[in-house]
């Protein structure tokens, strides 16, 4: 995924120019704003997730309700949970790489926030699912087909941890591939699981056992959950990347030759993977260029930002009215 960054200063003062200084280039940091290689998001993993999960969910809810497990048919549902989250990671990354517009001048890099905090809901619904079903089967218990569970369950942990295993390597460089990352761990934990709850229904003939893990397994999932729902939220917010500190990149510019003060100082995610920096820099320099070149040097190298635009002032002009 390839944008074109821009950085731009304007000079206020009567003895200087104004100026725009424009930088194109290819380059792309994980939300914390590290800079790592390219990451290419909207690719054939997406469609080999749909496909083969897609059918797994038909095969294991019905081998669930065949089966009268619990664990099997919320693990089918928790399933096709995955399978709409890996269609709007999937569809947001196709989006990620289309142009610029007239009205959208950002592009549709925010789409891929939009379907990491859509993927976090998502998991959350679906343990409110298993929950239920779960409570259900513990007042209503029935016999079980263990050996369908066992078998069914089994598959369904290959399956998982071999989707989840495509995106593990760019988990780290982009939320939305984490996202789908988490989802593919978290349903292979649910299969594994469930496998267990079959083994120990085999051997004893405790039917409750389904119920039990699968509201363990709910824990599981809400935990490895929350933070890909707060980095979203955040995002979506428009609040700095984690791993971003505004008041690092601040002394950063205060630290360059010339520069007495720092205001008006805005950072926000782009997308998953791309950060914007905003700031107004008052100066004593006289070659504003040159100043200019040297923080767009240290955000880009330094925080990974590729896109910033700085206003230089020789005196500090009235912040807006909402800073």
């Amino acid at each position: 995924m390839a944008h074109d960054h821009s950085a731009h200063a304007h000079e206020h003062a009567p003895s200087d120019h104004s100026g725009h200084d424009h930088s194109h280039g290819h380059h792309h940091h994980d939300i914390g704003g590290h800079h790592h290689g390219p990451t290419d998001t909207g690719d054939w993993r997406y469609g080999v997730g749909l496909a083969v999960n897609l059918l797994f969910v038909m095969v294991e809810f019905g081998a669930g309700w065949w089966a009268g497990s619990s664990a099997l048919m919320a693990d089918a549902g928790h399933n096709l949970s995955d399978v709409l989250g890996l269609a709007m990671a999937g569809g947001a990354a196709l989006l990620a790489r289309r142009a610029a517009g007239p009205r959208r001048t950002y592009g549709y890099g925010k789409a891929t926030v939009l379907a990491a905090l859509g993927n976090a809901l998502l998991l959350i619904f679906a343990c409110g699912a298993i929950t239920f079903e779960a409570i259900h089967r513990m007042t209503q218990p029935a016999p079980l087909q263990s050996g369908v569970i066992i078998v069914v369950a089994a598959i369904g942990f290959v399956i998982n941890l071999g989707t989840a295993l495509l995106f593990m390597k760019d988990q780290h460089k982009d939320l939305n591939v984490k996202g789908a990352y988490l989802h593919m761990m978290a349903d292979a934990g649910v299969s594994l699981g469930v496998v267990l709850a079959g083994v120990i229904i085999m051997f004893t003939g405790w039917s409750i056992v389904d119920a039990i893990v699968s509201l363990l397994i709910v824990a599981v999932i809400m935990v490895s959950t929350w933070g890909l729902l707060k980095d979203s939220v955040n995002l979506a917010l428009d609040a700095a990347p984690r791993r971003l500190d505004p008041s690092d990149i601040r002394q950063q510019l205060l630290a360059l030759e010339g520069v007495s003060a720092i205001h008006d100082l805005h950072v926000w995610g782009l997308s998953t993977t791309d950060a914007a920096l905003t700031a107004h820099i008052v100066h004593e320099r006289a070659d504003a260029d040159a100043l200019l070149a040297e923080a767009q040097k240290l955000a880009k190298g330094r925080f990974g930002i590729g896109h910033t635009t700085l206003q230089l002032e020789r005196t500090a002009l009235d912040d807006c009215n909402h800073c």
